[in-house]
């Protein structure tokens, strides 16, 4: 990466820095342009040069954010000697269920926008930031694992159960606190895994 590059990159990095204090403080509404590029110390027409409007920013930051929390539960998967996919998916799950638990500012910024539109944004991200893998790990985790129907739909189920059982158990500890919900969740995971499967590949029976 050449020194021009590294400038837009550590420009870029600094109105996401500050998007990230401001929309988690004063959230979204209360958040102008103005504030953004005041905080992070840079000129208002270079928020241009990489974002449409607060809008752009919120959900590219999104992306970059839940990329970064899927990178390091990949990384954590990478230490490991897992195969089965059921359970390469269980650990990255919990990985990133840990992370929230470690950081519910985080967590509240991700589940309240988290959407499958911005889900896709992730992998476009993934292909336009050099620090995020996100595309590669989507992949890694699901290449020559057998085949499934709908895999974008299976994904789409299990981001938004996550999400929800995320926010509402470590949050507010409802129905019961994350850690006592993670046997549920992780079965219906894998059920949800079973019935989009087309071809055999073996099944752990153990939570």
């Amino acid at each position: 990466m050449n020194k021009i590059d590294k400038n837009k990159q550590k420009k870029r990095k600094s109105l996401f820095d500050a998007a990230f204090r401001l929309f988690t403080s004063k959230g979204i509404q209360k958040t102008s342009i103005s504030d953004i590029v005041d905080h992070a110390g840079i000129a208002k027409g270079t928020f241009y040069l990489y974002f449409k409007d607060k809008y752009d920013i919120r959900n590219k930051l999104i992306a970059h954010k839940s990329g970064e929390v899927f990178r390091r539960a990949d990384f954590a998967l990478r230490q490991t000697d897992i195969c089965l996919l059921e359970e390469r998916i269980i650990f990255m799950i919990d990985n990133i269920i840990n992370q929230f638990v470690e950081d519910k500012t985080l967590l509240e910024f991700i589940s309240k926008n988290l959407s499958w539109g911005i889900f896709k944004n992730i992998l476009i991200e993934a292909r336009e930031d050099d620090e995020v893998d996100f595309y590669d790990i989507y992949h890694s985790v699901f290449d020559d694992a057998g085949k499934f129907s709908n895999p974008e739909v299976m994904v789409f189920m299990m981001i938004e159960l996550v999400g929800a059982v995320c926010y509402s158990a470590i949050l507010y500890n409802e129905p019961v606190g994350i850690e006592e919900l993670k046997p549920y969740l992780f079965r219906t995971v894998r059920d949800i895994m079973t019935a989009h499967r087309i071809t055999e590949h073996p099944i752990s029976d153990s939570i």
